[in-house]
């Protein structure tokens, strides 16, 4: 049994004080000083952790105003504050061992539009992509871009001065602010705007804090004008964040926000932004141009930026090579063939934007022909030529590179710490070959992807944080790369942000550092805001790479033995893939329905990281603690069953035990498995989860509903022999209410039929190894045993009858395999002891029957492709058991082709979509040979998930899910709409009252109705 885990330090007495005098003053926000909320906010997407006192979300100006206020009483003049946004910082500039201000849960709001003048307002937690949703209705969208845009918020965007790929073009983020409403340290709310030499004097005569900011930023810019010209190189990516440089427009106007843009909350905290919103560009075009090496790729790229394109983008082979096992690569394959060489090692992508398809074709012509006539000069091989969609595709893999690259096997993982430098474009080549030089001669390996047109390459060396001399080697990279910027007369942190780095700003800035401070203590004369990053005050040190506190030095406290068995979790980069606001899209839903990142896999994989170091400060094998549960007997749960009721009663009178802060973030999780298959690292909530509930429970009960739902497959066969009986109570105002008391909700019925007996009537045979030995083997092409799950065998077994008699009208022979348990219930919940027994007797079975060569063939897509994840994950290998359209595509040709008719609509489970997406494509080619067009729509989580949505404690939140995705698309389709989950078609039933039909059922309405095509030529196999 794990100890009670206490090991955190509590928040300050001065921190403490602080959120009690917010409370006094009305702060209407949340206020979160618990262990799993601030271990949530420790880190962001860097190498470091901070742990922060605790985290405040306001929910609009007022509460920032009242922060500020109580900031500035001499009491809490100790208290250090930083505003935090998405948390997708690449260098630490959200990061604090003070109080977090979080923008993002409540401050989202999009609170003007004016389309005709091209403008809009909008709160700083407001993600960039939701903004722009919003907009492509009037046309209109926010150009600067960034590859965590579906994250990031603007507030961020503002204070790291973003931009990415089409710089060149729409410029930063500052180019598109018109003002910003901030927040100063003296609680003042302030409009920052361009200001005319009249105002501005108007300004400075003031005697408060505003006059007295805008008196020292005039002053400066007047005084150290030549300085500034010297000091600030002629870059796109110039200088971020107290950019002296310009201060004053080509106009003559004064803008304070030259200042506020990219100052990474160091001076004021924003609550509103009106920024300048551009035409969206009707139609663009991607090329997609192969190289023989990564160097050609960089040298052929200032020819490239000389042809009028929109943006040239670059990516090397180890991004593309990770690519190829993501979800992403499903959709854009056939813009990268191999060439005979092998695959490309470089890719240059050139983008061409315009009105109309006619315009870009005016483009890209010369820039064809040219292609055309030099061949393979430059080290050219090829390309292809991707329109619209299939181009935001491709941009989207390119934006996945961060992510992509930390999903490289082993401990040393590419890490971002120099990742971002900025050089002119025409030294590119010659600076990147002498940044490899330096990796290569320290024996690192790395991936490189960036924004060739701007002279930024994103590079991110390989690097296992928690070996012994990690530091010693960021630091010795650090200075290198930083000595190679300068020789090349470039910027160490040329796009995202200077946070930890901020110590080589001094050299930087020079002589104009003092002017940096003098700004500072303006703006926050006691150093509150997000200290020891850009500048310090006099006296005071900023922030050094090396001294930070990192990830991998907490993670090195963790035993090997116990890294390498949870390491479905100790990989998670923080790149934030899981914070997608877009509702459409799978993943997270939990994080979705609460907006509360505890309830995240960043959140999960970061609780679940500090639990195992905790654990390893207590001296505890959680490895040794699960095995001891599995061999544990019933005599010896019997005697530990005492104590695990006194230790939960314990719990529930409020005794602090950091494991039940975890087991709270666990508990959201739908096991949906969405992490599993969209995150670029591949965190596996679902995995680490059913591992930490099974030691969890260990030490403290488990609720009645776990042992039923985890022993259902057990007990449908016997309910499934009285259905009548059993429908009846479970239908019952008595039955309702024993499941109610059990935590249970909306029990599913069950059909009524029993499925051997009615496949028997059709003609299907049970099958049997020595069945199936005896099929020729001329004939096995056309024969598939149907590996029965629980639900659709006890719940839908006319959904299996159709599957049945639709294969028989194709001509193919369907066998039913006996039903065994599966076991995933077992797995949600944590019983891996059980589960492992029931997967190895399904194993078994599954084995002795493929035995034959005859292909084994699931209905639900979870249940069936748990043999491809859950069993693999504890060692249990299975013969591959396959999707039904997986098996059809494989045998179009053998399917006799139908005449066109109408459409269909699909919504695939969540975790075929995310974790099998070649099989939702395989849907659209079966459709397609029976005259069925299929729509796969875009959609996020149902709610249900498996049992989720049947738990008491979950209901609302399976609800609130289906109404933000699933509810829409229901009522939009009707009976066109198709579902493949079980799970999915019972949340519909039980919430809309409408029966979907899964993919087969169309397919067998197909069959009845279209009558065959004659075919005019030999069918190709």
């Amino acid at each position: 049994m794990i100890p009670r885990l206490t090991d955190l330090p509590s928040p300050a007495p001065p921190s403490r004080a602080f959120l009690d005098e917010l409370r006094l003053r009305g702060f209407g926000g949340d206020i979160a000083p618990g262990d799993a909320d601030r271990v949530v906010m420790a880190t962001d997407n860097s190498i470091y952790q901070r742990l922060p006192q605790a985290v405040v979300y306001p929910r609009g100006a007022e509460d920032l105003r009242r922060i500020a206020r109580v900031a500035a009483d001499p009491r809490f003049h100790c208290v250090a504050l930083a505003p935090r946004g998405g948390g997708t910082g690449t260098n630490g500039q959200s990061l604090t061992d003070g109080i977090v201000v979080d923008v993002s849960r409540h401050m989202t709001r999009i609170l003007e539009v004016n389309a005709a003048e091209g403008w809009v307002r909008v709160e700083p937690g407001l993600v960039k992509d939701a903004l722009n949703a919003a907009l492509k209705p009037l046309g209109l969208f926010f150009a600067p871009e960034c590859s965590t845009s579906n994250r990031a918020t603007m507030g961020g965007m503002i204070s790291t001065d973003a931009c990415g790929q089409g710089s060149c073009l729409y410029g930063k983020t500052r180019d598109h602010v018109l003002s910003l409403t901030v927040v100063l340290m003296d609680g003042t709310l302030w409009e920052s705007r361009k200001l005319a030499p009249e105002e501005l004097a108007r300004v400075t005569r003031r005697q408060d804090m505003v006059g007295a900011i805008h008196r020292v930023a005039d002053g400066i810019a007047r005084e150290e004008r030549q300085l500034i010209a010297e000091r600030f190189p002629p870059l796109n990516r110039c200088l971020t964040g107290y950019d002296l440089a310009h201060l004053h427009d080509a106009e003559g106007r004064f803008d304070l926000n030259a200042l506020l843009c990219g100052s990474e909350g160091t001076l004021a905290m924003i609550a509103e932004a009106k920024i300048r919103v551009l035409p969206v560009p009707r139609c663009s075009a991607l090329i997609n141009l192969r190289y023989d090496s990564f160097d050609a790729a960089l040298r052929d790229a200032r020819v490239l930026m000389a042809l009028g394109a929109a943006s040239v983008e670059t990516v090397d082979s180890k991004v593309l090579g990770l690519a190829r096992g993501d979800i992403v690569w499903e959709g854009i394959r056939q813009f990268f063939p191999d060439d005979p060489e092998g695959p490309a090692a470089g890719i240059n992508l050139i983008e061409f934007v315009g009105d109309s398809e006619a315009e870009v074709r005016e483009k890209l012509a010369p820039v064809e022909a040219r292609l055309a006539a030099e061949g393979r000069a430059s080290g050219r091989r090829g390309h292809t030529l991707a329109w619209d969609g299939d181009g935001e595709r491709i941009q989207g893999m390119r934006k996945r590179g961060v992510g992509l690259l930390g999903n490289m096997k082993g401990e040393r993982r590419p890490i971002p710490f120099v990742e971002d430098t900025a050089v002119p474009p025409e030294h590119l080549a010659d600076y990147i070959a002498e940044f490899r030089a330096a990796l290569d001669r320290r024996g690192l390996e790395y991936g490189m992807f960036g924004h060739v047109d701007a002279g930024v390459l994103h590079v991110r060396p390989a690097i296992d944080m928690k070996a012994e001399g990690a530091e010693r080697m960021i630091r010795e990279v650090s200075d290198e790369v930083f000595a190679l910027t300068r020789k090349y007369n470039g910027l160490l942190w040329g796009e995202h942000g200077k946070g930890v780095r901020s110590e080589y700003v001094p050299e930087v800035f020079g002589p104009l550092y003092p002017s940096l401070q003098a700004i500072k203590a303006a703006f926050d004369p006691r150093n509150q805001l997000n200290p020891g990053k850009i500048a310090a005050p006099e006296g005071e040190a900023l922030l050094a790479i090396d001294r930070v506190p990192m990830r991998g030095q907490l993670d090195r406290t963790i035993p090997a033995a116990t890294r390498a068995a949870y390491d479905e979790a100790l990989h998670c980069n923080g790149n934030g893939a899981c914070f997608n606001y877009d509702w459409q899209d799978a993943m997270c839903p939990s994080f979705k329905a609460t907006g509360d990142r505890r309830h995240s896999p960043k959140g999960r994989a970061g609780l679940f990281r500090e639990w195992l170091r905790q654990l390893a400060a207590a001296e505890v094998d959680p490895v040794a603690e699960a095995g001891r549960l599995r061999d544990a007997s019933a005599l010896g749960f019997l005697r530990a069953l005492p104590e695990r009721l006194r230790n939960s009663r314990a719990l529930r009178r409020g005794t602090p035990d950091f494991s039940a802060e975890v087991k709270a973030a666990m508990d959201g999780c739908l096991a949906c498995k969405s992490c599993t298959g969209q995150c670029p690292i591949k965190v596996d909530v679902p995995s680490f989860r059913a591992r930490f509930l099974e030691i969890y429970h260990g030490r403290y009960a488990r609720p009645l509903k776990d042992y039923l739902l985890g022993g259902l497959e057990r007990m449908l066969p016997l309910g499934a022999r009285l259905p009548g009986l059993a429908n009846a109570v479970m239908g019952s105002l008595p039955g309702r209410a024993l499941a109610a008391k059990a935590g249970l909700v909306d029990a599913p019925l069950f059909s009524g039929l029993d499925l051997g007996r009615e496949a028997a009537a059709r003609g299907v045979r049970l099958a049997s190894a020595a069945a199936l030995a005896a099929v020729p083997e001329a004939e096995r092409e056309r024969h598939l045993v149907i590996v029965q799950d629980a639900f659709t065998s006890h719940f839908e077994t006319r959904l299996v009858l159709d599957l049945i008699e639709a294969l028989k009208l194709m001509g193919f022979t369907p066998w039913l395999a006996p039903f065994r348990p599966n076991g995933k219930p077992l797995h949600v919940h944590g019983f891996l002891g059980a589960f492992r027994r029931q997967a190895e007797a399904q194993a078994a079975l599954l084995r002795a029957l493929a035995a034959s060569g005859i292909d084994l063939v699931g209905v639900d897509p979870s249940m069936t492709l748990s043999y491809r994840s859950e069993y693999p994950g504890i060692g249990v290998e299975t013969p591959p058991v396959l999707l039904p359209q997986e098996w059809l595509a494989r045998r179009l040709h053998l399917i006799p082709a139908r005449e066109a008719g109408e459409g269909f609509a699909l919504l695939p489970h969540c975790t075929e979509r995310t974790n099998a997406p070649a099989a939702v494509k395989d849907w659209q080619g079966v459709f397609a040979r029976l005259g069925a067009p299929l729509t796969v729509l875009a959609a996020g989580c149902c709610g249900m998930a498996g049992t989720f949505g049947h738990e008491a404690e979950h209901r609302a939140v399976s609800e609130q899910l289906y109404g933000m995705s699933w509810k829409t698309h229901v009522a939009a389709r009707g009976e066109r709409l198709l579902a493949s989950g079980y799970s999915c078609r019972s949340q519909v039933k039980r919430l809309d009252g409408v029966t979907l039909r899964h993919p087969v059922q169309a397919l067998l309405l197909r069959l009845r109705e279209a009558p065959a095509r004659p075919a005019t030529l030999p069918e190709a196999a």
